[in-house]
């Protein structure tokens, strides 16, 4: 389990930002992880990174749906009311929108502080259907980000299973954006020669990213 800790954390990070603890977050993750382990079956001709990172991902969110995501400390809760009276005070007397900076001088914070108290203020979002009592079910907005995550980790292990001049070529001409021309130059190879592993280079990326 231990080396595919790494899955867990890349997804936690995702999540950053939206009012749940990290260790919250990479707990939950670890729980999907096993689930994950226990589920995985390596005929299917899958990574165990595609199949993981769903499972991982589910956890989390799991966390944002049972309300985890609208525990808000006291202090905060009072900021942001605080926060929305000021910008409507600011709104009244300017006709105009303060900037974060002008809010944070009126506050005396800083400016993340006070993006942190107008995300509180931002109220949850219905991501599913009516049900048959005719109510919705309040979830906090996550980005439907799954299966480019999962495409992401998936490639990012792949890439490291190459030696570390064809790692170094792909770097440079997909995360670089250099041409064959300049690749060549860093890599002592002719545009030619370049070409060619590169080719190659995607033709085995491709194959082992499909299983």
């Amino acid at each position: 389990m231990k080396k595919n800790l790494g899955l867990v954390h890349s997804c936690a990070n995702r999540f950053r930002g939206r009012f749940i603890e990290y260790d919250d977050l990479f707990s939950a993750g670890c729980v999907g992880l096993l689930k994950a382990i226990d589920g995985f079956d390596e005929n299917r001709g899958i990574m165990f990174s595609t199949y993981a990172v769903p499972a991982i991902l589910g956890e989390m969110k799991r966390l944002f749906r049972d309300g985890g995501a609208l525990k808000v400390s006291r202090s905060l809760k009072d900021l942001s009311m605080k926060t929305i009276r000021e910008r409507e005070r600011y709104m009244k007397e300017f006709s105009r929108e303060p900037t974060l900076s002008e809010l944070a001088e009126i506050l005396e914070v800083s400016m993340e502080t006070v993006v942190e108290a107008l995300n509180v203020s931002i109220p949850p979002m219905s991501l599913t259907l009516q049900d048959e009592d005719g109510e919705s079910q309040l979830d906090v907005p996550i980005d439907v980000i799954d299966d480019r995550i999962a495409d992401t980790i998936s490639l990012n292990e792949v890439i490291n299973t190459l030696d570390s001049q064809d790692k170094q070529l792909i770097l440079l001409r997909y995360y670089q954006n250099k041409t064959q021309s300049e690749t060549a130059a860093v890599l002592g190879m002719t545009q030619v020669q370049v070409s060619r592993r590169e080719k190659k280079l995607l033709q085995k990326l491709r194959i082992k990213l499909s299983g």
